[in-house]
């Protein structure tokens, strides 16, 4: 029989809350999960770790990519499945999986959807389901993240990213598969295992979360105007034809900033650096996503 645990950032809110998620889940008969609440998605592994000792073999766990990413983190190399309760700002995840942004969909999907066992990219020691970076995207979640985001929701990354978008390139060498593929000066590196960044923007046309390959782009955008023309054409799904971005893939990225920057990996901000080592992790985890038949209408 199946052990339901639940991993909570209690900070979060989706639906009608906890207390309703308890509701739901003693619905479709789970009475008694292991129940986990954090107060910050880094305490997420422990909980994670203490979740698996009392046997738990599917762990919902609710908060936002940041929960999502550190549960990942904690679970890769074991058996356990994951479902995602999708109660964050961008949910990024769970919208490239289709699963639903609705609480009582999103806990019968974990229940009784299909399993999909996608790739992680590995990142200076830490996976990452979505997306990692570094540059202006790093900026603007740094910032966003210092109180912002929590007030202003998904207007905070707009607005951090608006203060930023002067910045100044950096001198960057990135190495793809062992072999220098771009050096010069860049605004921002992004590498992908997913496609949609949000507001109905595929800016990694080819990405997949299972082809066993991570999706790298280089912005040389300088300026606000450079910027704009760099968001509109991939805002339309085109991203590779601007004369701004350079796209490939690989299984081994390396990136070298002539100064240290912060970087991010899926919606988080960590600390500055100036090279980050990033390699795939095949069939990674395994995650509860709706069956093909509802997908197309699951999420909104």
């Amino acid at each position: 029989m199946t052990s339901v645990a639940v991993i909570a950032h209690s900070a979060k809110v989706l639906g009608g809350g906890l207390g309703r998620l308890r509701d739901v889940l003693t619905e479709h008969g789970v009475t008694d999960p292991i129940w986990l609440e954090v107060p910050k998605s880094r305490k997420v592994p422990a909980r994670v770790k203490e979740a698996i000792e009392e046997g738990a073999d599917l762990i919902f766990v609710w908060g936002g990519d940041g929960s999502v990413q550190r549960c990942i983190d904690a679970v890769v190399g074991s058996p356990v499945t994951l479902a995602i309760l999708p109660a964050g700002t961008a949910n990024l995840l769970a919208n490239n999986l289709g699963i639903p942004i609705d609480l009582e969909r999103a806990v019968e999907v974990g229940l009784h959807g299909n399993n999909h066992t996608i790739d992680v990219g590995k990142m200076n020691g830490e996976h990452f389901a979505v997306m990692a970076g570094i540059g202006l995207d790093a900026l603007m979640i740094r910032d966003a993240d210092s109180g912002m985001k929590d007030r202003f929701g998904r207007a905070a990354y707009i607005w951090t990213g608006a203060r930023h978008i002067r910045s100044t390139p950096v001198r960057t060498t990135v190495r793809i598969d062992g072999h220098t593929w771009f050096d010069d000066k860049a605004s921002c590196v992004l590498i992908a295992n997913v496609g949609s960044i949000g507001g109905g923007v595929t800016a990694f046309e080819h990405a997949s979360p299972d082809d066993g390959k991570l999706d790298v782009a280089v912005m040389t955008a300088d300026g606000a105007w450079q910027w704009l023309r760099t968001l509109a054409r991939a805002s339309i799904g085109h991203a590779e034809n601007s004369p701004l971005i350079q796209m490939t893939q690989a299984g081994k990225i390396t990136v070298e900033t002539r100064t240290r920057r912060p970087y991010e990996l899926d919606g988080g901000a960590r600390p500055k650096t100036n090279k980050l080592r990033v390699h795939v992790v095949p069939h990674a985890v395994t995650i509860r996503v709706p069956s093909p038949a509802n997908r197309s209408t699951s999420a909104r």
